[in-house]
């Protein structure tokens, strides 16, 4: 049976990344990626993640545990590693990308289609980190959405939840299919964090808040003129939808 680039699937794409692909279908898959400069951008994202991913984590086994940690309790910092190890994982068995929270259960329409994997995902990979959670930190707040709004073309701000005992750790730049996003992450006192992950939407789309989760971090997502929202966290759903509705309120006063 012939190969088309037409018969090209996702699985193919995240196999041809990771070096998995049948040598039969490499050919078309590569006709493919030619044809569609979009697709072709979107696997040079995933695999520059999985080796920036790679540089990050290989060496997170011979490394002494910082004093930074102590900070923290020690059961919450072992459960962080291994849900760090594990995100990790799953992201280089599966392709980079979200694929593995590609069944996450709930309403996903196509305007928010893999919003809510990819919020998720980022949660797991950053919020274990002590040193390096956030590219830009909460003491160069107007830089960092000045920056992050300029690359998303759209006006952002840093949510304010201090009311609900969180404040800004900082943000990150991150790469979505849809184009960059924007990662901001909060802490408690007890050191919990949470992340509002937000990036473009398709024009015109709007959606009430939804809610899924998986593997105890809950997410709350929706659509909000130009942007897209996710606000992740491993906390009660009652709770997180509070912050949900903070947020919504700030963006919607």
């Amino acid at each position: 049976m012939t190969t088309t680039p037409e018969s090209i699937s996702e699985d193919d794409l995240h196999a041809y990344v990771d070096g998995c692909l049948d040598q039969a279908r490499r050919p078309a898959a590569e006709t493919y990626l030619a044809a569609n400069p979009g697709e072709a951008g979107r696997v040079a994202a995933y695999r520059s993640q999985k080796q920036a991913l790679h540089a990050l984590y290989d060496p997170i086994s011979d490394e002494p545990v910082p004093p930074a940690m102590g900070r923290r309790p020690a059961r919450s910092w072992g459960m962080a590693i291994s849900r760090a190890a594990a995100a990790v994982a799953l992201i280089l068995v599966g392709g980079a990308g979200g694929w593995w929270l590609h069944g996450l259960q709930g309403d996903q329409g196509p305007a928010v289609a893999g919003l809510a994997d990819r919020a998720a995902l980022a949660y797991t990979v950053f919020t274990p980190e002590v040193l390096h959670p956030v590219e830009v930190t909460a003491e160069n707040e107007a830089h960092l959405v000045k920056w992050l709004s300029k690359r998303l073309g759209a006006p952002l701000r840093a949510p304010a939840l201090s009311g609900l005992g969180y404040e800004l750790v900082g943000g990150r730049l991150l790469a979505d299919r849809r184009g960059p996003a924007a990662l901001f992450v909060y802490e408690n006192q007890e050191g919990e964090r949470l992340t509002v992950y937000v990036r473009r939407a398709a024009a015109g789309k709007e959606t009430a808040f939804r809610y899924t989760y998986k593997d105890r971090v809950g997410v709350f997502y929706w659509i909000d003129g130009p942007l897209a929202y996710a606000i992740a966290g491993e906390i009660e759903k009652p709770r997180l939808l509070e912050v949900a509705n903070a947020i919504y309120r700030q963006l919607n006063p």
